[in-house]
């Protein structure tokens, strides 16, 4: 879909013995420039770690599981817990944002670090596997949207692809016809899927996960003796309200947190080929809102930034934006950007539509025309 174009040969030199010209290699002109684009982030310093940002914010989300620890022991067992319940799953999820960016070497110089702490935060205090994330995430960051490869398009209780969709027969049929009203309530199981996927991840030996003993004692920790002490102290009928309000509070949050980014935006053929500022820039979706949107969503909102710079700390992903939006107006590529509630909208309606058997309502002509070449 793209024009290479060839760089200018060397000039000969005009003597007898001159050797004939060698061509350079052959570079993308969209390969080149997006090379300028990495150029001018890393000249103003945005490709740097910051650990000591890092390091503030874990203060910040230790001292607030110690604040949500004392206030789940002076309650006792009052329902008032619930809201412990809620504050509970919402720094999870922050650690969850923070195990994320770990995860993409964003914190530490060294992979080995990052991995800890991702390994750590992620299995211990959200009750997801590090193994498992790495292997789901990286294939999505590698094709956003790509039916086939990207896993958080694969047909499950939401089918994202029409084709899948008018496969389905029976209540599946009636169910994906009307499963953008269900995105909301499905979202408060999320979570709990992400648990069931860690541990069958971690238990099956026929998957490479590194540091297996590590992730099976962190996640026992987090999903058997949690669990546990929270029946033992609150007893039976209070612990379990209080486990299933943490676990959907949980799922709404990271699924509104994650789903706004991709969900809605042009699906890939698995066969087609597409440069990387384009695959990663048309397929993603930013989110606008200010101060609480970036804190609220842990730097996702800046989503087409994080995946042309997926090692950059989420602090500099709104500095890198200007930069970004002007490459994209200087070559004409669609650069989405919409507030937290519509995209919600967008995301549900899409759902219908796909149900419905229609063919992508937000298809780019980019993609269109390469699906039509095909």
């Amino acid at each position: 879909m793209s024009s290479a174009t060839l760089d200018h040969a060397d000039l000969l030199d005009e003597t007898p013995a001159a050797k004939p010209a060698r061509k350079r290699p052959t570079r993308d002109r969209h390969v080149t420039d997006f090379i300028q684009l990495c150029e001018q982030a890393r000249d103003a310093g945005l490709m740097e770690r910051d650990i000591k940002w890092y390091v503030a914010r874990i203060v910040r989300q230790s001292l607030g599981y110690l604040a949500v620890l004392a206030l789940f022991l002076t309650l006792g067992q009052s329902w008032w817990q619930l809201v412990t319940a809620v504050l509970f799953a919402f720094l999870c999820t922050h650690t969850a944002f923070l195990s994320h960016d770990a995860a993409h070497r964003q914190v530490f110089a060294s992979a080995k670090k990052n991995a800890w702490l991702a390994r750590f935060a992620g299995n211990l205090f959200v009750g997801l596997s590090y193994g498992w994330w790495m292997n789901k995430h990286g294939k999505h960051h590698l094709n956003p949207n790509k039916i086939g490869v990207d896993g958080d398009i694969d047909p499950g209780a939401l089918v994202f692809d029409p084709e899948n969709a008018a496969k389905r027969t029976g209540f599946a049929k009636w169910f994906a016809r009307r499963q953008g009203a269900f995105f909301f309530p499905l979202l408060t199981l999320a979570a709990l899927d992400l648990h069931i996927s860690a541990v069958r991840r971690v238990l099956d030996r026929k998957q490479v996960v590194p540091e297996r003993k590590a992730e099976i004692a962190m996640l026992v920790v987090r999903l058997v003796i949690l669990p546990a002490f929270t029946l033992w102290f609150l007893g039976w009928g209070l612990g379990l309200a209080f486990i299933a309000v943490q676990v959907m509070a949980l799922g709404v949050y990271m699924g509104g947190s994650f789903a706004p980014n991709h969900k809605g935006m042009p699906l890939v053929p698995k066969d087609v080929k597409i440069d990387f500022m384009r695959r990663q820039t048309l397929m993603s979706r930013n989110i606008s809102g200010g101060w609480w949107v970036d804190a609220g969503m842990g730097g996702l909102n800046y989503q087409i930034e994080h995946h042309l710079f997926p090692t950059m700390s989420s602090k500099n992903l709104k500095a890198v934006q200007p930069l970004v939006r002007a490459y994209c107006a200087e070559r004409n590529i669609t650069y989405t950007e919409t507030t937290l509630g519509q995209s919600y909208m967008i995301v549900m309606r899409y759902l219908n539509r796909v149900g419905l058997g229609q063919r992508d309502p937000f298809e780019c002509p980019i993609t269109a025309q390469l699906r039509s070449a095909r």
